[in-house]
């Protein structure tokens, strides 16, 4: 009686080096895609709110005040 043995090199992970980097170039992708938008997003919520009432003095203008 002889055993038939099943070859899945080609289906594993670490024989298949096309596989294998196509897999890691994907997740590649996937982390500079979620880098980028989490900082886009970051950059949203904590961005620059309106003009603040700044009181300038008199003196310090371009065409200066003086008493």
């Amino acid at each position: 009686m002889e055993q038939e043995i099943i070859d899945n090199t080609h289906k594993d992970f670490s024989h298949n080096w096309v596989s294998s980097s196509r897999f890691i170039w994907f997740c590649q992708v996937f982390l500079v895609l979620a880098l980028v938008l989490g900082g886009c997003y970051n950059l949203y919520t904590h961005r620059y709110k309106g003009k603040p009432e700044v009181n300038v003095p008199e003196n310090t203008l371009y065409n200066p005040k003086y008493k």
